[in-house]
Order: structure tokens, then C-alpha cells, then sequence
């Protein structure tokens, strides 16, 4: 036989192997144990995914669309650049997962051998941190209308904790996912100036009028002390801590909500609520929320690389804990990058493609020290361009605002640190100018 003639039986041979392995992919056995490892936190009923992958019924309508969104890599989202950092909860899907995806698509999404089916996840009803030991619940659902724009609703709920707690786990569960765009827990602590004008349970927004008082920082608006506990986005997870961590929540303490809701042409309500699971024991290590922000900034119109940065210095040794950037439809990348005391640099995390739909966090996969004197920087740009698909409009100048055709740069960062440790000593922010 002629080489050519082995060339082309090779070939024949390869491309019937690859039809068999296809044809013999099945939802059953293959495909579902990718799905409840990668998919079905989000893709279950109540969830944020828009279509449920719990079973076969629910799933096969959208293998077409499976397989674009695992080909392009669009799904699961995840932003990291592999080349920087080593993170835990990376959801990207191998390439064999992939492989097998894309398999099922092309050969028909056959249902297989009933007898092949894992068992099924076991989910809490309502809930991903399990089942909450106390739930703070809007007293009093919001009304939202069919259109026009709400400004950041603040509402104030009491713990009524006489002792200090530690919390293991904690979530933000929305009332109204269609309407609800965000929403951020805040702890906030007894003697706090914060919100003091609303009034526990009701619906408040802060004037941008009124005169600051002497213990409002202008730089940081009266929040300081004020410590994110866990938040509520498309792509954000709730807070579970390891084991030995915690988030200390002092006697007398609020959870104070911030609600960022968008009209979509149908009036609705929502009534959110935050679930709490408390450590049994005081834990080794508080888990600490902050961040590098920078609010001073103008993003020219029509510039489609707007750099603006951000910075903290460490008092204290530190452990980086976590990482997550956050801005608005113009956010283009963001990287953080510490500076040692050695002068040495090393890049924490690089977010090439940023995406404002998806708020996403990345978790240190190995203990990172951060040692006294440490330096964290941020670095984000904006594209203000016309060629931003995203851009709202680029023919205005944007500056810090709420609402997300205004902007944010904010580089939050979760440390742990010692139980007993002040948090107010541990780091220093950069004032920086808008043009550093």
C-alpha cells in the first residue's frame, strides 16, 4: 500500500473512532457529573441562572447553547489571567470537560442509561450555606417601579446580638432577582455615625446635601469601621469561610443593606433577607473585608484606556485571603500587584477582560503572606470609547456615581488576621490623585 493510501486509512480510521466516542457520550453518564461539579449552583430553580440543568428534561433544550458557551469559554465565567496567582475557586472547565460538552451537542444530547445517573445534589432549599441558624429579614417589601431610576436604597437591620458573634457563612438571598441588581451586607458596628439618620426597617437615602458632621471622614464618608460581610451579584458567592476563620459581628451591631434595584417594565416588589451560620468556637484567624478605592477620577470622553489606580500600605503582617475588582459598564481590566519591603513586586491577580456582569471573586488557593510594609496597588482602565459596546455614552465625561452608567473603582480585598487584632491599625490608603 502507498504511504498516501496508509495516510488516508489512518485518517478513516481516527475520524470513526472520534464518531464512536461521540455517539457514546450521553447525559447520564457524562454530562451530568460536569454539570453538578460546575453548573447547578447557578442553573436550579430560584437561582441566577435563567435555565435549570438539574435533569435531563430541563437540560437537552439548550445543548446547542452549552456547547457555544463551554467552547468560547464564556462559561463557567472566570477572568483570571492563569499566568499570575493560584486560586482555589477557579471555574474554568478542563478541556476534557469541554471535549465532552461539545461531544454531546454534536451527537444528538442522547439521554442514556437511567442506571448511569449520579445521585443528585443535595441543595437547602432557598439556601447554598445550608440551612441559616438566624435570618435578617426586610420587615416590609419595596416597591419597584415599572421605569425610571432608583437611587441605592439603605435599609438598617437591627441583630439584636447582646454578645459578640462569629460568623462562618453568611448569604444575601434577593426577593426579586429581576429587579434586584445588587445587593451589599455591611456590617456595621455599635457607635457607628453611618446611616445614623435612618430608621431601623425602613427604606433610607442619604442626602447628598446634608453637611458632614466632625466624625465623618470626608475621604471615605463616614464609613469608617463599616466592613463588607457578604454581598448578592450575578456571579458572586455567598461567604463560606474555612474552618478556624470568622467574621466577628460585635454586640449591638446592624446589618445594613444596600439595594440597587432596576426597572424592567413591569412594576414588582422585593423583600431581601441575609442568612447567618455562626462558628462554634472563637475562631484562629478574622477574616477582615477592604479595599484599595479610588473615587477621585474622570474618564475623558471618547478615551478608550482610562487609567485610574488605587493603593494601601500594610501596617501589619497580613494573610490575603481573597481578591475582587469591581466597576462599572466602561471597566476594562484591573491587576493587583504588591510591592514588598524588599522592593520586590509580584502580581496578585490580573483581570485581562473584565466583564460588570459577572462580579466575581478569586481565592488565594495557597496561604500568601503579606508581610508589615507591604504595599498593595491597583491598576484599572476604563474605556470611555465608542467602540466599548457597553459604553452608555461616549461622548460624556464619567466620574464616580452609584448608578452604572456613572463609574467605581474599588480593588476589594478579604486579609486574615489575629481574632484580637485592631483592624483600624493594620493599613494605611494611598490619597491618591486621580492622575498618579
Amino acid at each position: 500500500m502507498s504511504r498516501f493510501g496508509l495516510l488516508g486509512l489512518t485518517i478513516a480510521v481516527a475520524a470513526s473512532a472520534a464518531t464512536t466516542q461521540s455517539s457514546s457520550v450521553t447525559f447520564n453518564k457524562d454530562v451530568l457529573p460536569i454539570l453538578q461539579k460546575n453548573c447547578q449552583d447557578c442553573h436550579r430553580p430560584g437561582e441566577a441562572g435563567p435555565m435549570s440543568f438539574l435533569d435531563y428534561s430541563s437540560t437537552r433544550p439548550w445543548a446547542k447553547a452549552i456547547k457555544s458557551a463551554v467552547a468560547t469559554k464564556k462559561m463557567p465565567p472566570w477572568f483570571a489571567d492563569p499566568h499570575f496567582g493560584k486560586f482555589e475557586n477557579v471555574r474554568a472547565l478542563t478541556q476534557d470537560q469541554i471535549n465532552t460538552l461539545v461531544a454531546w451537542a454534536d451527537s444528538g444530547a442522547a439521554e442514556g442509561n437511567a442506571k448511569d445517573k449520579p445521585a443528585p445534589v443535595t441543595f437547602v432549599d432557598g439556601w447554598s450555606i445550608g440551612m441559616p441558624e438566624q435570618v435578617l429579614k426586610m420587615p416590609q417589601a419595596f416597591p419597584i417601579p415599572a421605569s425610571g431610576t432608583l437611587e441605592y436604597q439603605y435599609v438598617v437591620l437591627p441583630t439584636g446580638f447582646t454578645e459578640d458573634k462569629w460568623i462562618e457563612r453568611a448569604e444575601v438571598r434577593p426577593g426579586n432577582r429581576a429587579l434586584v441588581h445588587h445587593v451589599i451586607a455591611f456590617i456595621r458596628p455599635p457607635g457607628s455615625h453611618w446611616m445614623e439618620d435612618a430608621k431601623p426597617g425602613v427604606p433610607f437615602v442619604p442626602s447628598r446635601d446634608r453637611p458632614r458632621r466632625r466624625s465623618e471622614n470626608r475621604e471615605d464618608g463616614g464609613m469608617s469601621g463599616i466592613e463588607l460581610l457578604v454581598g448578592y451579584a450575578p456571579g458572586l458567592q455567598p461567604q463560606a469561610l474555612k474552618p478556624g476563620q470568622g467574621m466577628l459581628v460585635k454586640a449591638g451591631s446592624d446589618i445594613v443593606l444596600q439595594l440597587h434595584y432596576t426597572a424592567n417594565g413591569k412594576p414588582g416588589e422585593d423583600e431581601s433577607k441575609v442568612g447567618l451560620v455562626f462558628a462554634k468556637e472563637t475562631p484562629k484567624q478574622r477574616i477582615f473585608t477592604a479595599n484599595a478605592t479610588q473615587a477621585r477620577f474622570k474618564i475623558a470622553a471618547g478615551d478608550a484606556n482610562s487609567e485610574v489606580k488605587s493603593s494601601v500600605t500594610f501596617l501589619e503582617p497580613v494573610e490575603l485571603v481573597w481578591m475582587m475588582p469591581h466597576m462599572h459598564l466602561r471597566g476594562k481590566d484591573f491587576l493587583y500587584r504588591a510591592t514588598y519591603p524588599t522592593g520586590e513586586t509580584e502580581t496578585l491577580l490580573n483581570v485581562p477582560n473584565y466583564s460588570f456582569s459577572w462580579q466575581l471573586s478569586y481565592t488565594e488557593a495557597d496561604k500568601k503572606i503579606l508581610p508589615k510594609g507591604t504595599r498593595l496597588d491597583c491598576t484599572a482602565h476604563f474605556d470611555n470609547s465608542a467602540n466599548n459596546p457597553a459604553n452608555p455614552d461616549a461622548t460624556k465625561d464619567v466620574m464616580w456615581g452609584d448608578q452604572s452608567w456613572e463609574e467605581m473603582m474599588i480593588g476589594w480585598f478579604g486579609v486574615a488576621i489575629d481574632p484580637k487584632a485592631d483592624p483600624s491599625e493594620l493599613f494605611r490608603a494611598k490619597k491618591a490623585k486621580a492622575d498618579d
